[in-house]
């Protein structure tokens, strides 16, 4: 599920709230609701801002990675001939072009 940032003018507050694309939470009361924290003293029909947020992208960062991820990572070392760089015990290191 998404990451949103919202602000509340009314406490000065800004939280995180993980919810569906679909939601459009435009007070303080349904935000307290989708985190499940008391609104405290704040009037639940205070209306909140949605922040713009940084977007975070993971990428991985070597062939271990990539391995463990599920993918397998081939490097042309020659015309028709691939090492495959994520090989571990058992698998095949080099790879021929049009071999079964």
């Amino acid at each position: 599920m998404p990451l949103y940032e919202y602000y509340c003018a009314a406490n000065d507050v800004t939280l995180e709230v993980n919810h569906s694309i679909h939601l459009e939470p435009t007070t303080w009361g349904e935000i307290c609701e989708i985190n499940k924290i008391d609104p405290g003293n704040t009037e639940p029909s205070t209306s909140v801002e949605r922040l713009i947020s940084r977007v975070m992208v993971q990428s991985p960062k070597g062939n271990s990675d990539l391995k463990s991820m599920g993918f397998t990572k081939l490097v042309r070392r020659d015309k028709g001939v691939y090492e495959n760089v994520t090989a571990q015990d058992g698998e095949k290191r080099y790879m021929v072009a049009d071999d079964g």
